[in-house]
């Protein structure tokens, strides 16, 4: 089974609390109180190995880990509020390693006005870090991924194929501008194939792409599957006049759920997925 049909399973066991408005299958949930603006929340590992290598700077990985979280809370058109924070390091890579992930961290976290409100630190064999991000959305407003209708523009912010490790920019006012514009939205951050997929599971709709945006140097096959470019992949009506400095790079068709053409021909959903080695080590056993 792939990630997308676990997270499926895992959703039709755990059922859906009576104040989660949002659960299971989205960028974030959303938990809506009896008044105010609507609760998102969001949590998301960096695993040395999966997600970065020790080579890396501690400051670069820092960054990472808090502005991935804040790409998802972008793409509900969110604003962010709070994190917490679970670092578990090796002991011999020392305290210098911790206040470098930390200074990296907290840079993300001023410009956004995210504060640091808590968290945990631990020893382990290998790097590994959780974040937690809390933010609101107007309420009844948030950008979700399963209003995508047949006809609607689709468009990416920024290029895609960027390296794996760089700086993250997430594009939370872009994501803020979209509210009330945008009849859907998602983070890209395990390739367009694969994200533009879900979306069109979503959404129920099928999608033609045209084109893709690249950063210079990427191949085709880096910008279409490679992920953890971390821009908005978001759909709007044809006649409505979309942000600046983004890019169409395709529409919304009628069609198979999750269907989508590339320059005509059927593309395969093959960006990240955690599960796809374990899948296939399965069907081979």
């Amino acid at each position: 089974m792939n990630e997308l049909g676990l997270i499926e399973k895992i959703k039709k066991l755990s059922g859906r609390g009576p104040q989660i408005h949002v659960g299971i299958g989205d960028d974030c949930a959303i938990h809506r109180l009896k008044s105010g603006p609507d609760q998102l929340f969001k949590i998301d590992p960096m695993i040395e190995g999966v997600h970065f290598l020790r080579s890396q700077p501690a400051a670069i990985v820092g960054q990472r880990a808090l502005a991935r979280n804040l790409s998802d809370i972008a793409a509900m058109g969110g604003t962010p509020d709070f994190c917490l924070v679970s670092l578990a390091i090796p002991a011999n890579l020392g305290e210098k390693w911790i206040t470098d992930f930390y200074r990296g961290l907290l840079s993300v976290a001023r410009v956004t006005g995210t504060a640091l409100a808590g968290g945990h630190l631990a020893q382990a064999g290998q790097i590994y870090c959780d974040v937690f991000v809390g933010g609101h959305v107007r309420r009844g407003k948030a950008l979700l991924r399963s209003g995508a209708k047949p006809g609607d523009a689709l468009y990416v912010s920024g290029k895609l194929g960027k390296s794996w490790t760089g700086r993250i920019r997430p594009r939370l006012a872009l994501g803020q501008s979209l509210l009330g514009r945008a009849t859907s939205c998602m983070d890209l951050s395990d390739g367009i194939s694969l994200d533009l997929h879900r979306l069109c599971l979503a959404s129920k709709v099928a999608a033609e792409l045209e084109r893709v945006p690249m950063v210079r140097g990427a191949t085709l096959e880096r910008a279409l599957h490679g992920g953890e470019d971390y821009e908005l992949l978001f759909t709007m009506p044809p006649r409505m006049t979309p942000p600046k400095d983004v890019t169409r790079v395709g529409s919304i068709v009628k069609g198979k759920p999750g269907a989508v053409c590339f320059r005509g021909e059927p593309l395969a959903a093959k960006g990240h997925d955690h599960f796809r080695a374990f899948h296939n080590a399965s069907a081979e056993s």
